[in-house]
């Protein structure tokens, strides 16, 4: 690879060939080359394929995946430090991209596509966007997706091949509603499937980046997107399901039995909260509506 101009065609001729694909050095090395062009999504998931591959030694993996994490964090502040000092001014509109401008977010769901041919279909290895399936049509499903609002157990929509055993209506905001439902009815596999009007591909976007920018233990903290499937006039995302319901449930529950929450509790919340937004954004993530009915409890105790 040091040797070729084309050293992404070197590497994707050793996936092809087998060659070195259990070993470590082939996934940190090629990595390290797409770091010095500047092609960090490509080395991002260059150690994502290598980790879900059990390349050894992984834990030699796990640690460049860790540093190259840091690098590219170390340089985004550097380059936010830089704009700040050259412009003069830290007012919203002078230090950077806007994270809610609609042309920004529009672009980068433009690049989903070219992505996913590139890393599914030339390395063909889990990717940065596996579980992206696009239709430019309309839900054409047997049960009408309007008619689960009222009566949505024990219906069963399919969707992707599977079906899916509708149990109950797990939550409802201002554009979408969230179902409790059972894969192929089997009652050990429950997911949450959340049909939004009209389609929003973006928090699929986004778990993926939560994927790719956060490792270890500290990515269960985020949920985790099993697929997304986009229509011309829905979207239908599938999650883990959380049984245990959100922190704005576990208030209600102190303020209908007249009890304040326990102090530690308060504080122990507190920190955790304080530390999930912090770890956002030491990798460049903004979460744009945190607050308690947005936060599932993960374990019951």
């Amino acid at each position: 690879m040091g040797v070729s101009s084309d050293f992404e065609s070197v590497f994707m001729e050793m996936l092809n060939c087998n060659v070195c694909t259990k070993n470590a050095s082939l996934y940190v090395w090629s990595a390290c080359f797409f770091e010095l062009k500047g092609m960090l999504h490509d080395a991002l998931t260059i150690y994502h394929l290598g980790i879900s591959r059990n390349a050894e030694p992984i834990e030699w993996l796990k640690k460049a995946q860790a540093l190259c994490h840091q690098r590219i964090s170390e340089t985004w502040k550097a380059a936010e430090r830089q704009k700040i000092d050259y412009k003069g001014s830290t007012e919203l509109g002078n230090i950077g991209i806007n994270p809610w401008d609609s042309s920004i977010l529009e672009d980068l769901m433009k690049k989903i596509n070219p992505t996913i041919k590139k890393f599914y279909v030339l390395y063909a290895c889990i990717n940065a966007f596996q579980g992206y399936h696009l239709s430019t049509k309309s839900y054409t499903g047997k049960v009408a997706l309007s008619t689960l609002k009222n009566a949505s157990r024990n219906k069963v929509i399919e969707i992707g091949g599977r079906k899916y055993h509708i149990k109950g209506c797990a939550g409802q905001g201002g554009f979408a509603q969230v179902y409790k439902a059972c894969v192929n009815s089997d009652p050990n596999d429950v997911v949450a499937l959340k049909i939004q009007k009209p389609a929003f591909p973006w928090e699929f976007y986004m778990y993926r980046q939560l994927d790719m920018r956060i490792t270890g233990r500290e990515r269960s903290s985020y949920g985790l997107a099993q697929r997304i499937h986009l229509y011309a006039d829905c979207s239908i995302l599938i999650c883990d399901y959380l049984a245990h319901g959100t922190l704005q449930d576990v208030i209600n529950t102190y303020a209908v039995q007249g009890k304040p929450m326990e102090e530690v509790l308060c504080i122990y919340y507190t920190i955790e909260m304080l530390h999930m937004v912090e770890t956002l954004h030491d990798v460049g993530l903004i979460h744009g509506d945190f607050k308690p009915d947005n936060l599932l409890i993960r374990y019951a105790r």
